[in-house]
């Protein structure tokens, strides 16, 4: 009986996404408002990437909240599993020291790949308002780096003290450049309190490249902490 509710399950979830293949049906042209926003962004804001755009300036206060959200859940998890520290002192050394270490060859790559990731990671956080990327991208790709070097070497220690003290500068500083928007542009986080600068330019887009590095630090630096609590 259980084997047959789970062959139905199973069957019905087919027939939705089976219907929704069938009934897709690819744009060829944007809807009215993308259409608008694609023309908007650039002219208005300077911005070639218009997704970033609207992320750190028509809809910044949301972006700002789902950074909050993130930043509760890191201050979750470590209320969670913080402690395991604490027990893991408590703990016989043989016990609390028994991460194996990992193969050379794991080591080794790594000791290449994190100056790589690292660079990959502030190219794509520096250039989110001129090509595909942005804060939420390159502070994902900098706790890849620290992934990384979790499982290269599972004794290695992340300073929690450093990154709350830097997630906390950015997330003020986030704050501070949304006040400076009220005061010298035309609303809370307003891109323009910074001049526009050339179209394309690599100094462009007003505030956005400063909003940008500072999102990419406070995402990158509660992913890091989020790691770090969730290890063996």
């Amino acid at each position: 009986m259980r084997r047959a509710i789970v062959v139905l399950v199973v069957a019905l979830f087919g027939l939705v996404f089976t219907s929704l293949v069938i009934a897709h049906n690819e744009r060829h042209s944007l809807r009215p408002l993308a259409e608008s926003y694609v023309k908007l962004v650039p002219q208005e804001l300077g911005a070639p990437n218009v997704i970033t755009g609207i992320l750190l300036t028509y809809r910044a206060f949301d972006t700002l909240g789902e950074v909050a959200v993130l930043f509760m859940v890191a201050a979750g998890v470590g209320m969670v599993l913080g402690g395991s520290d604490k027990r893991s002192r408590r703990l016989p050394r043989k016990v609390s020291g028994s991460s194996r270490p990992s193969s050379e060859i794991v080591q080794s790559g790594a000791q290449i790949l994190v100056p790589l990731i690292s660079i990959f990671a502030a190219y794509i956080i520096m250039n989110g308002h001129r090509s595909a990327g942005g804060g939420f991208q390159g502070g994902a790709v900098i706790a890849s780096s620290v992934l990384l070097l979790v499982l290269a070497s599972p004794r290695y220690r992340i300073n929690l003290e450093f990154l709350s003290m830097t997630e906390s500068a950015a997330g003020v500083l986030f704050v501070l450049m949304g006040v400076a928007g009220l005061i010298f542009a035309g609303g809370f986080l307003d891109n323009r309190m910074l001049p526009l600068g050339q179209f394309g330019a690599f100094f462009s887009a007003g505030a956005i490249p400063v909003l940008s590095v500072l999102l990419g630090v406070k995402v990158g630096c509660e992913l890091s902490v989020i790691i770090d609590r969730f290890r063996a």
